[in-house]
C-alpha cells in the first residue's frame, strides 16, 4: 500500500493560498501592488472588521481584457515575466502570479473591470475558487476587487486571525509603506466607513510623511540625497530628537519596493551611531535605487526580504550617505510650548505608533482599558466620516447606477466616493464635506523647512553669541540672534575629548601623558593573553606599556585626554571589556569604550567654570565634527526662541 499521495488541485491551491494569504493585510498588499503595476495613480482601499468581513480595492488603472479574466485567476499566471531570465530584471511590485488565484481560493471574490476605450466593462464572481460566468456590465475605467468573508472555507486560518484592532493596524502598515513608496499615487484608506489615510499623489514624500506621522515628525526631517557608482539613496532622516524605541520606523525601499535587509539596517544605524543613545533607533524614510543585477528579490514568499551579492558595499554606501547628511545639518532641538506640544500629540492619534501600541497592549494583555480605548477609536464619530452604505453588503449589482465608483475630478483633484444616482440625491448628514476632502491641510501649507545659514556652533557665529552665564554649575546659557541656547558642560567636554582621541587614531598620532612613577598592573593569565592580542590597539590610542615580569604590566603613560581618570582603573576597564567580547572586532570594542573614558575625564555637572574656561570649551566644541551630541547620543545643546518666551509671558497671544 502506497504511503505517498498525490494531492488534488483543491488541496494544492489551499496550501498555496496559505503561503501567500496570511491575513487581511496580505490580501490588501497583493491587490494594491497589482493596481500599481496596472499603472494606477489613484487607489482607494476600504475594509470592514479589520478586513475579515470585507476588503475593497478600487483603482483607475489599465483594467483587464475580458478574455484574460479567467487566466488572471489561474496559478502562476502573470503579465510580468515570461522566462527565468526575466527574474533578474523584475521592477514591478509582484511577479509570481499567485495572488488572485490564492485570494479567490479562500474568500468570496467579486471583480469588476473595464479598459479605457471599451464600451462596457466585465464582471465575475469567484466563490472559493469556483468562477462564475464573465458578464458585461457598465463600469468606470479601472478595476474594483471586493473580497468578502476571508477564510470562510478554512476555519483553522480564520481562528488564528487577531482582533480587529490588530488586523486594521496591519493593513494600516501596508498602506503606509505603499504610500511612502509611491508618493506619486493618491491613496485613500477607509476603515469601517471612516477615512484613515489620504494622500494627494503629488510626488512629495514629505507631504506623505506629514499625513501619516503628523506635523511634529515632518518638522524634524533632514533631507538626504547621495549618489555614486553603487546607486542612489534619497529621502528623509529624522533628527535625533525624533528617535524611536524600536526599529519599526526605519522604513526604506529598494527600487520602490518595501523590504527588510540587515546590511541596510546596520548601515542606517551606523550613520546614526554618534547621534542616538543606546537602545534608541532612528526614524527614516529612504528610497534606494540599485541595479537589479546587484540583488536577488526572489528569496521571500512575500518579497519582503532581499539579498545582496556584496552586502558590505551596500553597508558602506548607506552608512556614508546617512553620516554625511546628518553632519551637514544643524542638530539643535527647540523647546516647544505646552500648547504646541499638545496639538502635535493630538495630531498623532492616527499614526502608526497608535496601532503599534494597541497591538502590543493586546498581545501582552496588560492594559484592558487601553485596548478598549483603541477599539473605541474605530467608532469615533469625530473622525472624517464616509457614509456607511458606501460599503455595501448586497449581492453583486448589475447596472452601472448601482456599481461602486470613484470620481477622480473631486475638489483638489482628490477621489470622491459615489454610488447610485439615488444615493447622490439623498446624501446623509454623515457625508464627507468639501473641507474634509482638502488635499492639504493649512498646517502643512504653513510649514517651512529652512536650513539656518549661520550655525550657532560654528566659528563664523562665535563672534556674535554672548555668554549669559552658568546655572546650577552645570549648564551654560548663551544668547545668539533671536534665540537662547542651553549647553550641558559635561556633554560638551565629553564630546571634545572623544573627537580628539578619534582624530588622533585616524592620523595614527600618539599623545600620551607620562606617569611618574609607572603604575604596575597585575593580570591573570587570560587577561594577559587578551592584552597581548590587543597590545597594538592600546598603544595606538596612547597607552605606553612595558613588561614588568610574569603577568605584570608597567603603565608608563596613558592617553593625554584621559589623564584625569584613575590610570589603573581605566586600563583594566578597557581590558575587561575586551575579555568579555572575545571574538568581536577589537578596535570596535575599544572605540565604544573611548566614549566611557571620555566621559570619566570630562568636567562634571556641579563643577564651577569661569567665563574664560567656558569660552575655551565652546571654541573646542565648535571644532567638533558633530558638536550636537555626546558620544552616548545625549544632546549637548537645545534652544528656545524669543517668540516662545514672549508667548510664555503673554507678550504674544495666540
Amino acid at each position: 500500500m502506497s504511503i505517498i499521495n498525490i494531492l488534488d488541485n483543491e488541496t494544492i491551491n489551499l496550501i498555496a493560498a496559505g503561503e501567500v494569504v496570511e491575513r487581511p493585510s496580505s490580501v490588501v498588499k497583493e491587490l494594491v501592488e497589482n493596481a500599481l503595476d496596472a499603472g494606477s495613480d489613484k487607489i482607494t482601499i476600504e475594509i470592514k472588521a479589520g478586513g475579515k468581513d470585507l476588503i475593497r480595492v478600487t483603482d483607475n488603472g489599465l483594467g483587464i481584457y475580458k478574455d484574460d479574466i479567467p487566466k488572471a485567476f489561474m496559478r502562476h499566471a502573470t503579465s510580468k515575466i515570461k522566462t527565468a531570465d526575466d527574474l533578474s530584471a523584475v521592477l514591478s511590485m509582484g511577479f509570481r502570479g499567485e495572488a488572485l488565484s490564492s485570494i479567490s481560493q479562500v474568500s468570496k471574490t467579486e471583480l469588476t473591470t473595464k479598459r479605457a476605450g471599451d464600451l462596457l466593462g466585465s464582471h465575475v464572481n469567484i466563490d472559493g475558487g469556483e468562477m462564475g460566468p464573465v458578464e458585461d456590465i457598465g463600469a468606470p475605467d479601472g478595476t474594483t476587487i471586493i473580497i468578502r468573508n476571508l477564510f470562510y472555507n478554512t476555519p483553522a486560518r480564520l481562528k488564528f486571525l487577531k482582533s480587529e484592532t490588530s488586523e486594521t493596524g496591519a493593513v494600516f502598515d501596508v498602506i503606509q509603506h505603499l504610500s511612502l513608496a509611491r508618493p506619486d499615487v493618491a491613496f485613500r484608506f477607509i476603515s469601517n466607513g471612516k477615512e484613515r489615510i489620504a494622500t494627494t499623489g503629488r510626488g512629495d514624500v514629505k507631504e506623505v510623511i506629514y499625513r501619516i506621522y503628523g506635523r511634529e515628525t515632518s518638522n524634524e526631517l533632514v533631507p538626504i540625497d547621495h549618489k555614486d557608482e553603487i546607486g542612489h539613496i534619497y529621502g528623509y532622516l529624522g533628527t535625533p530628537s525624533e528617535n524611536r524605541a524600536s526599529r519599526n520606523q526605519e522604513t526604506y525601499f529598494i527600487n520602490n519596493r518595501y523590504v527588510k535587509n540587515p546590511d541596510i539596517t546596520n548601515g542606517i544605524e551606523e550613520g546614526y551611531k554618534e547621534y542616538l543613545m543606546q537602545h534608541k533607533f532612528p526614524f527614516c524614510v529612504l528610497h534606494i535605487d540599485l541595479d537589479t543585477e546587484e540583488l536577488d528579490v526572489n528569496v521571500h514568499p512575500a518579497k519582503l526580504e532581499v539579498r545582496f551579492f556584496e552586502g558590505n558595499k551596500i553597508f558602506d554606501f548607506v552608512s556614508k550617505a546617512v553620516t554625511d547628511a546628518l553632519h551637514d545639518h544643524e542638530m539643535i532641538a527647540s523647546v516647544k510650548l505646552d500648547k504646541e506640544a499638545d496639538k502635535d500629540k493630538a495630531e498623532k492619534v492616527h499614526t502608526p505608533e497608535f496601532f503599534e501600541k494597541a497591538r502590543l497592549e493586546e498581545e501582552k494583555g496588560e492594559n484592558d482599558d487601553s485596548v478598549n480605548a483603541s477599539e473605541d477609536f474605530f467608532n469615533d464619530d469625530t473622525d472624517q466620516a464616509v457614509p456607511e452604505d458606501v460599503i455595501s453588503e448586497k449581492e453583486p449589482l448589475k447596472t452601472h447606477g448601482d456599481i461602486f465608483a470613484i470620481d477622480f475630478d473631486g475638489p483638489g483633484d482628490e477621489p470622491v466616493i459615489t454610488k447610485s444616482p439615488e444615493y447622490t440625491e439623498n446624501k446623509t448628514a454623515g457625508a464627507e464635506t468639501e473641507s474634509q476632502r482638502k488635499p492639504m491641510t493649512p498646517a502643512f501649507q504653513q510649514m517651512t523647512f529652512i536650513e539656518k545659514e549661520d550655525r550657532v556652533l560654528s566659528k563664523k557665529a562665535a563672534s556674535r553669541y554672548r555668554i549669559i552665564g552658568q546655572i546650577f554649575d552645570t549648564y551654560w546659557i548663551i544668547q545668539y540672534s533671536d534665540s537662547v541656547y542651553f549647553i550641558d558642560q559635561h556633554a560638551a567636554h565629553e564630546k571634545v575629548n572623544y573627537e580628539r582621541i578619534m582624530k588622533r587614531m585616524l592620523k595614527d598620532e600618539k599623545h600620551s601623558q607620562l606617569l611618574m612613577p609607572p603604575i604596575v598592573v597585575s593580570l591573570s593569565g587570560s587577561e594577559y593573553t587578551v592584552f597581548e592580542e590587543n597590545r597594538e590597539h592600546f598603544e595606538k590610542i596612547g597607552f605606553i606599556c612595558d613588561e614588568a615580569g610574569g603577568y605584570e604590566i608597567a603603565l608608563r603613560g596613558i592617553p593625554h585626554e584621559l589623564y584625569f581618570n584613575e590610570p589603573k582603573q581605566l586600563f583594566m576597564s578597557l581590558l575587561n571589556e575586551l575579555s568579555n567580547n572575545q571574538g568581536k572586532t577589537a578596535p570596535k570594542d575599544i572605540l565604544s569604550n573611548i566614549a566611557t573614558m571620555a566621559c570619566k575625564a570630562s568636567v562634571k555637572g556641579g563643577d564651577h567654570l569661569t567665563d574664560d574656561e567656558i569660552h575655551t570649551l565652546i571654541d573646542e566644541l565648535l571644532a567638533c565634527d558633530n558638536p550636537y551630541h555626546c558620544p552616548h547620543g545625549r544632546p549637548t545643546i537645545f534652544s528656545m526662541t524669543r517668540t516662545e518666551l514672549e508667548k510664555k509671558f503673554k507678550r504674544i497671544v495666540d
